[in-house]
């Protein structure tokens, strides 16, 4: 039995929707001006920017006097909030397990997050296991995060596949533990020279239709 080793954050789940949404009412909330969406989204970096470095950011900007780890709590809770399970993802992985693969998800983040996302949402019903960067003490691309990601399933490394969405940490991580990769290209251009994802599609569904195709 292959694994498919999945990564969360705008893969599995979308994570631009939920902190647009969260970013918009907070926004809103403090009476700054609904443009100042772009700046917050641009901080935030599609989630690369430390939480700590985004609440900072935020404070300082708009001189609040809400404490840094009440900031960071805040950014926390309304993306897990606002964060769904797409029901034709939940289905391709469905699929996918009655097709013989077993789905592991493979994610950078604090433990706290992104657990509560993987249950809050119903993920976990669909996939076998998860590995979080943060509990584990390694990081994607790191190769050993996918051989802990199959340790904990029970299973050779051989014959997996990772799909996700970073050039960096997904397709950079398939190519260093030396599997077969598909890159979630989410309306951007391939640009590493170092290596390339084996396929390319425009989401999770498609990736697991060419993850069965072979």
């Amino acid at each position: 039995m292959p694994l498919l080793l999945l990564d969360l954050d705008n893969t599995l789940l979308d994570r631009a929707g939920p902190f647009r949404a969260w970013g918009e009412r907070f926004l809103a909330g403090i009476g700054a001006p609904a443009a100042d969406i772009d700046w917050l989204l641009s901080i935030d970096a599609d989630g690369l920017t430390d939480r700590w470095d985004v609440a900072d950011a935020i404070r300082d900007r708009y001189a609040l006097r809400i404490p840094s780890i009440d900031l960071v709590e805040e950014l926390h809770d309304g993306v897990v909030a606002n964060t769904r399970l797409d029901p034709l993802v939940a289905c391709a992985l469905r699929i996918a397990d009655d097709a013989g693969w077993v789905p592991v998800v493979v994610t950078n983040g604090t433990a706290r997050q992104q657990d509560a996302k993987i249950r809050g949402t119903g993920l976990d019903r669909y996939v076998a296991d998860w590995v979080i960067s943060e509990e584990v003490g390694v990081s994607k691309p790191n190769p050993r995060i996918f051989a802990l990601a199959a340790q904990r399933a029970r299973l050779p490394l051989r014959g997996a596949w990772v799909v996700g969405d970073s050039p960096e940490a997904d397709i950079g991580g398939a190519a260093a533990v030396g599997l077969p990769s598909v890159w979630l290209h989410r309306g951007r251009s391939w640009s590493d020279t170092r290596f390339a994802p084996t396929r390319t599609v425009d989401g999770l569904i498609a990736a697991v239709a060419v993850v069965l195709g072979g």
